[in-house]
């Protein structure tokens, strides 16, 4: 049982609870000076389990030494508030003292309750999730709305509307709204500034966002809005759980990167879930979708960088293999992915067509990955339920290298040119230009007498190809692209 000592107020200060390890358990560990209590006056530790429980006391003198230096009192000033208990205000900003390194004065820690340093926001419009400051106005981004504040001066306004700065020096003075009614939800991770655009998405409005020379765009209206109203508002959100979508500006290329990802067991790794793509300012569109999943992306001294388990890539190396991103579910490592680009060719509108070849001019090493028809429009096959779309549908073209082959190699082999005799079953190279024929491989739809690898072309108003790198030529190498077209003759209808 701990023993009660007699202390004289004048010679004491406050009882303070110990910190550091213990030595031995004679004394514990010195702390500010002071020994503390002995175990055999009562004092703890007594064991290794007593150690959060351990408590000195602050003497009123230096080091607790006899006829040390004594500490004054001083003034003693006492404060009773009617509201002691701490409150969470999600929608109010508040600042500290002063800090300057210059002089030596640092009051970050200093927030009295006697100077108007709190401003508030409307609380209908959500908590506060980012804070932006850029030349003399800090833009506050709350779930619901998007407003901005003078930093270090303040506006007055006459009756007619007008706005003159003061010279008063208020840290965060007037707070003005952006127009519309626009916020950036509960997801401040997909803000990215390039310049003067900055870059972010509204999940509860289910649109992305651009703020421009004061102004909101919708950027996602660029002929993503189905896209982005779905996959913001349900798709990566699974029982209620938010998932997240991460925003940076990849500088290499001017484009906003967004990947939106789902939360829950998909959140780590690459089964599916979660799509990146990146939006061009100069054509005003969604230009790409990548394989990559990334924490976070950044840029740094020109170059582009994403983080993914706790590692970190370097975009676009000019001396790394290109088409390499982040394995599945590895900590290390990566995993080649082919580049693919998706065309829809579609010159007389109202024009029946077949579709007779394909031809590109770029770098050896595409290939033609899928070719296919618009719909017919849906046909009852069996029963009452079994309804499906026919379609008209190509081989797969292969690249000039893919293609080659002999009696002992089959295409997609990547067969060297040494190899006597050969045969040609992809794209063919004809003055620098890479042709094909397009053998259909369709099922018989109703009406049909001849089809697939009956007929040669692609029957069609309009045909959908994606065109892709394969992986037997120059793998890791560069590989142009320069324009994809097809020779077609008119048709009578299908």
């Amino acid at each position: 049982m701990a023993a009660i000592i007699e202390v004289k107020y004048f010679n004491t200060f406050l009882l303070k609870k110990v910190n550091k390890s213990v030595t031995n358990f004679g004394n514990i560990a010195v702390w500010n000076g002071s020994t503390g209590i002995p175990t055999s006056k009562g004092g703890y530790p007594n064991t290794t389990a007593d150690l959060p429980n351990a408590w000195v006391i602050e003497e009123s003198r230096i080091k607790g030494g006899y006829n040390n230096t004594s500490v004054s009192f001083g003034a003693k000033a006492y404060l009773v508030e009617e509201e002691p208990n701490g409150s969470r205000r999600s929608n109010s900003l508040i600042y500290s003292g002063i800090f300057n390194s210059r002089t030596g004065i640092n009051r970050t820690n200093v927030f009295s309750v006697a100077d108007d340093i709190v401003k508030s926001l409307d609380p209908a419009n959500g908590s506060i999730q980012k804070l932006y400051a850029e030349d003399t106005n800090l833009n506050i981004f709350q779930e619901l709305k998007i407003s901005r504040a003078l930093i270090d001066k303040d506006a007055i306004y006459s009756a007619e509307g007008g706005g003159t700065v003061t010279s008063a020096n208020l840290v965060i003075g007037a707070i003005q709204p952006y127009i519309g009614k626009y916020g950036i939800s509960t997801d401040p991770t997909s803000f990215a500034i390039y310049g003067n655009n900055k870059y972010f998405t509204d999940r509860n409005n289910g649109v992305v966002l651009m703020m421009s020379g004061g102004g909101l765009n919708e950027i996602s209206k660029a002929g993503m809005i189905d896209y982005f109203r779905d996959r913001l508002g349900s798709t990566i959100n699974i029982g209620g759980v938010n998932g997240k979508i991460i925003g940076g500006y990849d500088i290499h290329n001017k484009q906003y990167v967004l990947s939106t990802q789902l939360s829950g067991t998909q959140e780590f790794t690459f089964d599916g879930g979660y799509e990146t793509l990146s939006f061009d300012e100069l054509v005003q569109g969604w230009t790409s979708f990548f394989s990559y999943k990334p924490d976070q992306v950044f840029n740094l001294n020109n170059k582009f960088y994403s983080l993914k388990f706790g590692s970190l890539y370097e975009h676009y190396s000019e001396t790394g293999t290109r088409n390499l991103f982040y394995s599945n579910d590895a900590p290390s490592g990566t995993v080649a992915t082919p580049t693919s680009i998706t065309f829809v060719f579609n010159p007389n509108v109202s024009q029946s067509k077949t579709f007779k070849t394909i031809n590109y001019e770029g770098s050896s090493g595409w290939q033609i990955t899928s070719l296919d028809s618009d719909a017919t429009g849906r046909d009852l096959t069996s029963g009452t339920t079994n309804w499906i779309n026919s379609d008209d549908n190509a081989a797969i073209v292969y690249s000039y290298v893919q293609g080659r082959y002999d009696s002992a190699n089959p295409p997609n082999t990547g067969l060297a040119v040494t190899t006597r005799p050969f045969y040609q079953a992809g794209f063919d190279r004809k003055e620098n230009k890479y042709v094909a024929n397009l053998i259909n491989k369709s099922t018989s739809s109703q009406g049909e007498i001849h089809f697939g690898g009956q007929i040669s072309g692609i029957k069609a108003f309009y045909a959908t190809v994606t065109i892709a790198t394969d992986a037997v030529t120059n793998p890791g190498g560069e590989k142009e692209l320069f324009s994809v077209g097809s020779d077609y003759i008119a048709s009578n209808g299908y």
